[in-house]
């Protein structure tokens, strides 16, 4: 079920695997109500993605297997990460 509203969201980097973009909270994002994700980077070189297939499409690309979490900011469904379910 999707949400009604835009769903704000951190992403935070627990290890810097790549050695580029430091730990703690690294890019801001927005979830849409079509599941599309807005996600802007918090960097001295600032850049705004825009990824169709949403939250899981970002930490395929950006997640460092578990290295990553999105936290959502409104409360519901307060962590996701890109390890699988057990």
């Amino acid at each position: 079920m999707r949400s009604t509203v835009p769903r704000p969201f951190l992403l935070v980097r627990h290890a810097d695997v790549s050695g580029v973009s430091g730990t703690g909270v690294v890019a801001e994002g927005t979830e849409w109500t079509d599941g599309s994700v807005s996600l802007r980077w918090r960097s001295e070189h600032a850049s705004t993605t825009f990824y169709e297939a949403g939250v899981r499409a970002v930490l395929a690309v950006h997640g460092h297997a578990g290295a990553s979490e999105v936290i959502y900011l409104d409360g519901v469904d307060p962590h996701f990460t890109d390890e699988p379910a057990s």
